[in-house]
């Protein structure tokens, strides 16, 4: 139990890490230049509903990962889980990294591509309750993904 605690924190833990190095120095600068759409959040709201969301995704993985690891799709679940966490994180390196909106739009559409393809195997493998924890991360996603295309499109 505690190895598939540790193998569904620790990934998520680096995504964020790595997410939030690239992100937190071009707020201030790059990203408050940039004009926003009237719904976008504000600033602070970030970080409490990133931490929630991947606490919920790493629970999910912890599901899967409790799995015996014969379980049929138990590993196609955990390939689309973690190339899911891989376009989270490459959207911040896009989108704040690079001050490419338009790349973020790019990654942000690859990656709700693969939460549905994640939340898919979530439930080929009968776990509604994991399909259901990344059902709040979809919304967020679709929200971010709104608002992606909004700075984008006001900033062109």
């Amino acid at each position: 139990m505690w190895l598939a605690a540790l193998l569904a924190i620790l990934p998520v833990v680096v995504a964020s890490l790595i997410g939030s190095a690239v992100t937190v120095p071009q707020i201030p600068g790059w990203y408050a230049g940039l004009a926003k759409p009237p719904f976008n959040p504000p600033n602070w709201l970030f970080a409490p509903v990133w931490t929630t969301l991947f606490a919920l995704m790493a629970l999910a993985a912890f599901r899967t990962l409790r799995r015996p690891v014969d379980t049929p799709g138990r590993a196609q679940t955990l390939l689309a889980y973690h190339v899911q966490l891989v376009l989270n994180m490459l959207w911040s390196c896009a989108f704040f990294g690079l001050n490419s909106p338009a790349g973020g739009l790019v990654v942000i559409a690859t990656l709700l591509a693969a939460m549905i393809w994640t939340m898919r195997r979530f439930a080929v493998l009968g776990d509604r309750l994991s399909v259901a924890l990344f059902l709040p991360y979809l919304a967020w996603v679709s929200f971010a993904s709104l608002l992606n295309a909004s700075i984008w499109w006001l900033n062109r």
